[in-house]
């Protein structure tokens, strides 16, 4: 057995402990679904920031954003400013929701909009579109994980890869099982710790090999123009709209996720919420140093049929193998984190607002169906990498992304104003999703669609375009819905506060 095949090997086995060990944690009542799926919102500012930074930062993220910079160029880039634009939206609206959200104990987004709408269907649209933006999600982490596996010890296990990626899956509904939010809250401490350690050395380390960064800029530039479909360093005039539109569409959506809400949501004081949205950009300086990895993997003149192996075969050609075990287990353990907080954001939504409905008093309820949601979806999304093509699992995330936004106006504005009916708001979902979706399949599943305005093409992101519809439907049928004496459900958040 190799160095570096034992070394991931200890690793992955020792955050599986500590995922069991969670559950004793804080020795708290994991019958109660506050407690199983939120820790017992308690969480304090160090906890939360390892948990929301191993809740986004993903292992998919490590493998993809070098992946698309090594395959475009600087359009990859894209992910860096949407986290950064990200993070005042959570400091502003997100903050406020931690604290609609303790005072009448919501467990999910669902919760916050059944209560303040009075709308049943709603409510279930809105949870419906969380659960399947998180499959595809899990699926990811798992096709990342799955790279790895096949480069791990120099492509010891490659042939053992499946099984061993189903194993490592079992183990994860396991903890989750049995842990609840408090497994990835503890691991999460071990991945960041890795990924900061791995991402430093490869960016000292990698550069230098190459001759400097002037020459790994210089030789990705000469590559990337010599393509069959040329890229670019620097991002193309043709290409800003796209960025701007990613960027922004992707910073709306991104705290809009079940497991984005339920790291949220475990925080113990709004005061935490604020201190991590100034706190969490360090991730972001991060993200950008791991973009970097796609211009050098550029550079050192990898060649790859999925440019998903980059990373990888990165630090297999520059590191002693002992070395890449330890940035192998990171992408691994990276995958195990993300995977099981949007497990538990899943079954949260199925639990609390598909199988019954909203009530403040779930929270003392015994949280077994949750639990077993929870394994249903890890085995779909084991079923979904090991029997559909990994482009399909792509598509769907892009898609799932897209989906996602639709929820924007119900949840994020509904914060704010009331002022649009719950009908409307849901008939303008439901013409955002379809939007989304002819969009998505019309361009094959890329991001970015081109509308044509004005004798002029904008290639825009497919997310922002469908919600742009959403609130113009709901903005139009709200005023016509109220003129119709059509009823809107009672806001039951006024109705609790006045009580």
């Amino acid at each position: 057995m190799s160095a570096g095949l034992i070394v991931f090997t200890v690793l992955v086995a020792g955050v599986t402990l500590l995922g069991f060990a969670a559950a004793r944690w804080g020795k708290a009542d994991l019958a109660r679904f506050d407690e199983w799926a939120l820790g017992g919102r308690r969480f304090g500012t160090a906890v939360a920031w390892f948990l929301l930074g191993g809740d986004l930062y993903t292992a998919y993220t490590f493998i993809a954003v070098p992946a698309l910079v090594y395959g475009v160029g600087a359009l990859g880039f894209f992910a860096v400013p949407y986290a950064t634009i990200a993070y005042p939206i959570v400091f502003v609206v997100l903050a406020r929701f931690w604290s609609v959200a303790k005072r009448r104990g919501y467990l999910t987004a669902a919760d916050f909009v059944a209560d303040r709408f009075g709308s049943r269907s709603l409510e279930i649209a809105i949870a419906l579109t969380g659960i399947l933006g998180a499959l595809p999600y899990i699926a990811l982490q798992l096709v990342g994980m799955r790279t790895v596996l096949e480069y791990v010890g120099g492509g010891a296990i490659a042939a053992s890869s499946t099984a061993a990626l189903a194993v490592a899956f079992i183990v994860l509904a396991a903890y989750t099982y049995t842990s609840g939010l408090r497994a990835p809250a503890l691991i999460a401490f071990v991945k960041d710790t890795l990924i900061y350690i791995a991402v430093i050395a490869a960016i000292t380390v990698i550069p230098a090999r190459l001759g400097g960064w002037g020459a790994v800029f210089d030789r990705a530039a000469s590559v990337l123009a010599a393509r069959p479909h040329p890229g670019s360093i620097l991002l193309p005039r043709g290409l800003m709209v796209a960025y701007a539109t990613m960027a922004f569409g992707s910073s709306l959506s991104l705290f809009l996720y079940p497991h984005s809400i339920t790291s949220l949501l475990s925080a113990k004081s709004e005061a935490v919420i604020r201190r991590n949205a100034a706190l969490l950009p360090a991730y972001s300086l991060l993200l950008g140093l791991i973009a970097l990895l796609g211009f050098c993997g550029i550079a050192a003149g990898i060649v790859v049929k999925d440019s998903n192996a980059v990373v990888p075969r990165l630090f297999a050609t520059f590191f002693p193998d002992w070395f890449a075990g330890v940035a192998d287990a990171a992408i691994a353990i990276g995958a195990l984190v993300p995977a099981a907080i949007m497990a538990i954001g899943a079954a949260n939504l199925f639990a609390s607002n598909v199988f019954s409905r909203y009530s403040p008093q779930r929270i003392s309820s015994a949280a077994r169906p949750a639990k077993g949601i929870a394994l249903a979806v890890c085995a779909f999304s084991l079923a979904f990498v090991l029997f559909v093509k990994v482009q399909y699992a792509i598509y769907f995330q892009l898609l799932g992304g897209a989906w996602m936004l639709q929820v924007f106006p119900a949840v994020a504005l509904g914060l704010y104003t009331r002022w649009f009916h719950p009908r409307a708001l849901l008939l303008g979902w439901l013409v955002g999703m379809i939007a989304a979706t002819a969009m998505a399949i019309q361009t094959g599943f890329t991001p970015n669609y081109p509308l044509h305005l004005f004798h002029t093409t904008l290639l825009g992101f497919i997310a922002l375009y469908a919600l742009a519809l959403n609130l113009i439907v709901a903005a139009i049928t709200s005023p016509l819905l109220r003129s119709l004496r059509i009823p809107a459900g009672a806001d039951g958040t006024i109705a609790a506060d006045a009580a």
